[in-house]
């Protein structure tokens, strides 16, 4: 049934308990009082869901699964559902109503002290130890060590919950919890073989390449709990494509949902900064491209008065430093790390043009944090950015990756143009508020939660 309306902001929210999102109309005002005129359809409003979003690792500021468990889980709780993360270190930044469950590893990958090895007392049990010894065999054991203890806690929380939902740990704890009655979604951002990849083509030594090889001795375990998903949420077509091909994932069985953008990001009220270049990167993982961009940004600077600002924090004395100091633009590159999203918002709007030079890319969500700051873009046409950015080149510019020389004529061009800058920023921002919406990712997810539900329940039924 289809019914108009003309109801307040508080009539909505609070006497009806209309949800957030179905008002849209345009707001009026009636004897100093703001209200809503707005046609809407009346549905029956769908069971809330008892959730556990798990995550092995979540950094607030930076890498995409802090970001993503804390967006998700704020609107799924806005939604009506019930929301509890489990996870380990770096724990993540929660919103209001959403339970943190910490699942503390020994953190050996902390900073200030990367590669620690942990007091004796430290040890609790044959978890712990497993983690340092695949750490001391230059392997990466969080994942396996994450799900082993998660599934572990759920074991005795299986009433509690309705759904699990996995972000990105593919451990093979996974494998249990289905077995112990709870249906699982998985979210998969991207294969990390892509990542090794691009290390193993970056590695000097066939020292260097066997312990690379080493660390992402993971991935085996990953294909295997990937293909047994019942399933996979991911952020493009790209990322669906590759998971097929890399992890040999059944196409059905994977679901696509574009990432989304927060409202904070907004275009600044502030000059731009003259000459200004950004990148937000991780400075010293070679499928970000840094050393692409500094190597092109080096060249600009024979012929312009420009600078660099890289949102990072680089190893003291790692390749993207030394780099640096090899092209003699030291005085001319800062770096800015731990900002809050205020801050970042600010320094995004604070350059003339900024720059995502990555090799690959699940998503990049900073690039659509950048169009939503309406900052003028020269992105890399590799893996999802194209479909964030949109192909035919109105809000950003496509370059080759890893193309020196292509990305100097780009940004030298963009750099002179400011009427083409601003024509550029205003076209990203349109496109962001069209396509990405943290409310719309929580809606789809919800989905695919009652999907699965229901598959789950069927299969058993049939299987009793």
């Amino acid at each position: 049934m289809v019914t108009e309306w003309r109801v307040s902001h508080r009539t909505a929210r609070e006497g009806w308990g209309l949800p957030p999102g179905l008002l849209n109309g345009s707001e009026k005002k009636t004897a100093g009082c703001p209200v809503i005129e707005t046609r809407f359809t009346l549905s029956r409003k769908a069971p809330a869901l008892r959730v556990a979003l798990l995550s092995y690792r979540s950094k607030p500021h930076c890498g995409g699964q802090g970001i993503y468990i804390r967006h998700l889980s704020r609107e799924l709780v806005a939604l009506g559902h019930e929301v509890e993360v489990f996870s380990g270190q770096p724990y993540p930044i929660l919103d209001e109503g959403v339970k943190l469950t910490k699942v503390p590893s020994l953190d050996l990958y902390r900073e200030p002290d990367p590669f620690r090895v942990p007091r004796p007392k430290e040890f609790r049990d044959l978890v712990d130890v497993e983690e340092f010894l695949t750490m001391c065999t230059a392997g990466f054991p969080e994942p396996k060590t994450f799900s082993t203890r998660v599934a572990k806690l759920l074991k005795d929380r299986v009433a509690d919950f309705d759904v699990v939902h996995d972000n990105q740990v593919l451990g093979y704890g996974m494998l249990d919890i289905e077995k112990m009655g709870l249906p699982l979604v998985t979210t998969l951002h991207h294969p990390i073989t892509y990542d090794r990849k691009v290390d193993l083509a970056a590695a000097p030594t066939w020292r260097k390449r066997m312990s690379t090889r080493r660390w992402y001795g993971f991935l085996r375990m990953q294909g295997k709990v990937a293909r047994q998903a019942r399933r996979i949420l991911t952020p493009s077509e790209s990322s669906k494509r590759d998971i097929a091909q890399d992890f040999g994932v059944d196409p059905e069985r994977m679901q696509v949902i574009l990432l989304g953008v927060e409202d904070t990001f907004v275009p600044p009220t502030a000059p731009r900064v003259k000459g200004r270049i950004m990148a937000m990167a991780s400075a010293d993982a070679p499928m970000k491209g840094i050393s692409t961009l500094l190597e092109s940004f080096a060249k600009l600077r024979t012929e312009r008065d420009v600078e660099l600002l890289l949102v990072t924090k680089p190893v003291p004395g790692g390749r993207t430093e030394q780099l640096i100091d090899s092209l003699g633009i030291r005085g001319h590159v800062s770096f800015v790390s731990g900002v809050s999203d205020e801050e970042l918002v600010q320094i995004m709007g604070s350059a003339e043009v900024a720059c995502v030079p990555s090799l690959y890319e699940g998503f990049s969500l900073p690039t659509a944090e950048l169009m939503a700051c309406a900052t003028p873009l020269v992105v890399s046409r590799a893996g999802a950015i194209p479909e964030v950015v949109g192909p035919d080149g109105e809000c950003a510019d496509l370059v080759t990756p890893g193309d020196v020389g292509e990305l100097t004529h780009a940004l030298a061009a963009l750099l002179d143009d400011p009427e083409r800058r601003e024509q550029m920023g205003q076209a990203g921002r349109r496109r962001v508020l069209e396509m990405f919406s943290w409310r719309a990712v929580a809606e789809k997810t919800a989905g695919a939660y009652e999907d699965v539900i229901k598959d789950y329940r069927a299969e058993k039924a049939k299987g009793e």
